[in-house]
């Protein structure tokens, strides 16, 4: 296999070899021309006659960059000729100071420079090409002498300051013209080389003497223009206009020397194609002169239409010879297509051949691999579902970790109950108001708060963990607010000697927040900084409404702080401090931080001095979805299982009166938990008959003795309290019978499960006892108000009525059975009971605790 690759490989090699020799043999001779511009005619048929030299010679690639008569620019087209190593150079300078150092910089660089038209300061160029400039001056003068019949007055018009052309020929006019004492310069008007640059001064100097005989210009364009200002003074008959150039173009010299405009140009040649045959010697090395000059003459009316014709003949050759080269470089792209067609055919063929050898191969070789890949496939199968299986255990005995803890979690709420409630019966005790022993109670049940936070913080993590947290943000005045939280620290900064102060200017500012997560994350934050911030501290609570629509909420404490290169850890679970010493759990600030997040906000820590948490939330309510916002009074509404730091624990309820027996209600409490069984039965005895049960027979005790209440836990040993809630509600016997749920499960999914199976209440451990008689007794009499109602209107009670599932049923089955043996002396309360499927006792009590129809019974019997 790896031999075949090479073998292919080579034979690719081979043909890009030939490919390569082949440009190699072909390779040109690389010029560069810089013209100086292109916008006159002159500049254009160089060109033109550089690059049909150019056509005429295959061996050279020719590169033409117009500089626009910019000097800056042409400097940068002569530079990149260098940077890119052209093998010669040629350039028509704009001006000669300008271009001389980038000359000088390109022979040092061992390119050789040949300079055409004008020339550039001193002699540091490898050749010069173009017309004798100064005799060109001398042949203009000498002319006008040779025709002169009037005045004898000139005026001379320049080309461009700086240009050689102009600085040469005015030299060589001048000469001549200072010979002969008749004639006389009288204006010199410095042009540019082009027809706007004469008009204006031109006019102001035939105005004012207009005795001229000749004007002469530099070049045609410039006599042109001269001519066509002189016709506006009337005076283009008078005055006669020698230009130089001598082209054969449309308005070019010959054309107006023919049409009478001119008297006469000089031709000055462009010398395109001896330019590139000149270069060609310099590549290669052949002798030349220093400077070439080209020929010239005067063209007037004599020989005009002579030298037009020799023109046009050469503009015809011209034009064929290119119209041949057209069809030769067609003819030459031919060749190389059909020659590299030829190339890829054969190298194709070669690789079709190879290929069929490889192809017989690779089947053989195919054949043995596949079966070696089908092994080590059903290997890698066979990993990865091992690979799945572990992970799958992994899932399960992780989840059941989980599982564990948070159950564990949940258990340990029970006896925080316990602990709870026997110390707010303690606090309530009149015996030990006032004495040192209340101090100590207090403290009790302070740590017992404490102790609640921590389970609370490691349930709201595994709550986090499974997203299944649901924000719930109400309109607060966030100042008033935060004071709420603060009173549960102000006894601890009284102590302690903190300074513990909140600052906020607008008290009146609102902000939606979940007011029970937004507390654990206040909670967690003081927590903090009251346990790292030492006596005679500082801590500040600082409110501040920014222009942004947002506002910053800081915690600022005076304690250790926190190391520099460990602030981006701070919210990470589990994470603690190098430089903290004392007791954390490592949870708090990761669960501030995702609060915060939850309400679209950012929490962040600067740690110098101390120790700055700062919350920023936005105004308003646009970034919340309306599923995430509740009314206010829901919000503020109380939870049975609040209870804080503040250590005044509901003094003002007292233990009921004893009620005689036959006046207390029955009370039945599902509960395995034998303590807070014991707990309860004690508190409640005086005011209820209490029964019990752990669950295993909770149905059958609730059917046997019919309470008038139900107190259920939920993790029970046979059912949960879920199953016995939904069992008594959907049986006729005992659906009337109010049910309040007593469990540790606080999550949104466990109460609306409980409300789904029929309770009537949902109580969290730790409970309030207080609450707790409250909610038996509210239930109670609610129980009563409906049952005097249906009293006083049972006759009234139709289908239709919105009463109750099970309890509109009975009764309106009740009264059917009743009003249809009315009449019959022998139908007893034994026959109702039958008929209603119940036993007499409970028909008893049911209908005792549905309304008062027992007397109507009674007489029945």
């Amino acid at each position: 296999m790896y031999q075949f690759v090479k073998y292919i490989l080579m034979l690719l090699l081979a043909s890009l070899s030939l490919v390569s020799c082949k440009q190699k043999q072909g390779d040109k001779i690389k010029v560069g021309f810089s013209q100086a511009m292109a916008t006159d005619d002159w500049r254009k048929q160089m060109n033109s006659s550089i690059k049909i030299e150019a056509s005429l010679r295959p061996e050279v690639d020719l590169t033409i960059k117009d500089a626009n008569n910019n000097i800056e620019k042409q400097i940068e087209d002569i530079e990149r000729f260098i940077s890119n190593k052209v093998d010669i150079i040629i350039v028509s300078p704009i001006q000669s100071k300008p271009l001389t150092a980038v000359v000088e910089k390109s022979i040092k660089a061992g390119i050789p420079v040949l300079v055409v038209d004008r020339k550039i300061e001193g002699e540091n160029y490898t050749a010069y090409l173009g017309a004798d400039n100064i005799e060109i001056g001398r042949i203009a003068a000498r002319y006008i002498i040779s025709h002169s019949k009037g005045s004898g007055k000139i005026i001379e018009i320049t080309g461009a300051s700086g240009s050689s052309p102009a600085y040469e020929r005015k030299l060589g006019f001048d000469q001549i013209i200072n010979e002969n004492k008749r004639f006389q310069i009288e204006n010199n008007i410095q042009g540019d080389w082009e027809g706007e640059s004469v008009k204006t001064p031109l006019k102001a100097i035939l105005l004012q003497n207009p005795n001229i005989e000749f004007i002469f210009a530099h070049n045609d364009r410039m006599a042109l223009s001269a001519w066509e200002t002189a016709k506006t003074v009337g005076l283009e008959k008078k005055i006669k206009f020698i230009g130089v150039d001598g082209l054969n173009t449309v308005n070019g010299g010959i054309e107006l020397v023919k049409s009478g405009v001119l008297d006469g140009t000089i031709l000055y040649p462009t010398g395109g194609n001896e330019a590139l045959k000149l270069a060609l010697k310099m590549y290669n090395k052949e002798p030349i002169s220093k400077n070439n000059i080209l020929n010239t003459i005067v063209i007037d009316k004599n020989n005009a239409e002579i030298i037009e014709n020799q023109m046009d003949k050469v503009d015809q050759q011209q034009a064929v010879i290119e119209s041949q080269q057209g069809a030769i470089s067609i003819q030459e792209r031919e060749y190389a297509s059909q020659n590299n067609l030829v190339r890829l055919l054969s190298f194709f063929l070669v690789i079709i051949l190879s290929l069929t050898i490889y192809s017989i191969y690779s089947t053989i070789s195919i054949s043995r691999k596949k079966k070696q890949l089908e092994r080590i496939n059903q290997t890698v199968i066979n990993q990865n579902n091992e690979i799945q299986e572990m992970a799958k255990i992994a899932e399960r005995s992780n989840e059941a970790k989980l599982n564990f803890f948070t159950g564990l979690s949940h258990e340990f709420k029970t006896p925080i109950t316990l602990i709870m409630s026997y110390v707010e019966s303690l606090i309530e005790n009149e015996k030990i108001k006032g004495t040192a022993l209340i101090d100590e109670v207090k403290l009790i049940h302070k740590n017992s708060n404490r102790l609640l936070r921590l389970i609370n913080q490691l349930l709201d993590f595994r709550k986090i963990e499974e997203q299944k947290f649901t924000l719930r943000a109400s309109n607060t005045k966030i100042y008033d607010f935060t004071n709420e939280v603060m009173t549960n620290f102000k006894g601890e900064a009284a102590r302690r000697n903190i300074d513990f102060q909140l600052t906020c200017k607008n008290k009146n500012l609102e902000l939606f927040i979940d007011r029970g997560l937004m507390d654990k994350v206040y909670f967690n934050l003081l927590s903090n900084a009251f346990k790292f911030t030492p006596d005679n501290g500082k801590i500040t609570i600082a409110i501040i409404e920014n222009l942004d629509n947002t506002v910053k909420i800081s915690f600022k404490d005076s304690g250790i702080g926190i190391p520099e290169n460990e602030l981006s850890n701070v919210f990470n679970p589990f994470f603690r401090a190098s430089n903290n010493n004392k007791n954390s759990s490592g949870i708090g600030l990761y669960l501030a931080k995702e609060f915060v997040l939850m309400h679209r906000g950012t929490i962040e820590l600067k740690s110098k001095q101390g120790s700055e948490f700062v919350i920023t939330l936005l105004k308003g309510s646009s970034h919340l979805q309306p599923s995430e916002m509740i009314n206010k009074a829901e919000n503020l509404s109380i939870t049975p299982n609040l209870i804080t730091d503040n250590l005044d624990i509901e003094t003002d309820l007292k233990d009921a009166n004893v009620i005689a027996e036959s006046e207390k209600h029955t009370l039945l409490i599902i509960e395995d938990n034998v303590d807070l069984v014991t707990f309860l039965k004690s508190k409640l005895a005086n005011e209820y008959v209490v029964h019990t049960s752990d669950g295993s027979d909770a149905i059958e005790k609730a059917m046997e003795i019919v309470p008038d209440i139900i107190i259920c836990d939920i993790n029970l040993v046979d059912k949960d309290g879920y199953e016995i809630s939904k069992e008594l509600k959907k049986d006729l016997r005992s659906s009337h019978i109010p049910i309040i749920i007593l469990t540790a499960q606080s999550n949104k999914e466990s109460v609306l499960k409980g409300l789904q199976s029929g309770v009537d209440q949902y109580l969290t451990k730790p409970f309030s006892l207080s609450i707790l008689k409250q909610s038996i007794s509210g239930l109670l009499f609610n129980r009563e108000k409906l049952r005097y109602y249906y009293t006083n209107n049972i006759y009234r009670v139709e289908p239709e009525s919105k009463f109750g599932n099970q309890e509109q049923s009975f009764i309106t089955k009740m009264n059917d059975i009743i009003k249809k043996n009315v009449d019959n002396p022998k139908f007893s309360v034994e026959d109702l009971a039958d008929r209603l499927g119940v036993s007499r006792v409970q028909l008893y009590r049911k209908v005792k605790l549905l309304s008062e129809l027992i007397s109507a019974i009674t007489l029945i019997m």
